[in-house]
């Protein structure tokens, strides 16, 4: 079996968007320092610079599950939250490649 993708969908509030990159930025260097070795990616819509989509490549599904009850997780992404209208994490798995 692959290796699971965290997956998020992010729509920034108008006028925040650099404070909500930087932000972001700051929660997965603090997941690093965390232990964790997934990969992060943040991407933005050309159309709608509002529009956030991040991703990663993760161990296993347990250690998704394990990072969401690590101490200041909850607190980082309200942080996050404050700067956005709305979110949507997903844990995803590969059904198929081609």
């Amino acid at each position: 079996m692959e290796k699971p993708y965290t997956h998020t969908t992010w729509l920034a509030k108008a006028e925040h968007e650099a404070d909500f990159v930087e932000l972001w930025s700051e929660w997965v260097e603090w997941s690093h320092r965390q232990g964790l070795e997934a990969n992060a990616m943040l991407l933005r819509d050309v159309e709608n610079p509002r529009a956030f989509v991040s991703f990663g490549r993760w161990e296993g599904i347990d250690a998704v599950r394990d990072w969401r009850t690590l101490s200041g997780y909850k607190e980082r992404v309200a942080r996050l939250g404050a700067l956005v209208e709305r979110f949507e994490p997903r844990i995803l798995e590969v059904v198929e490649r081609r």
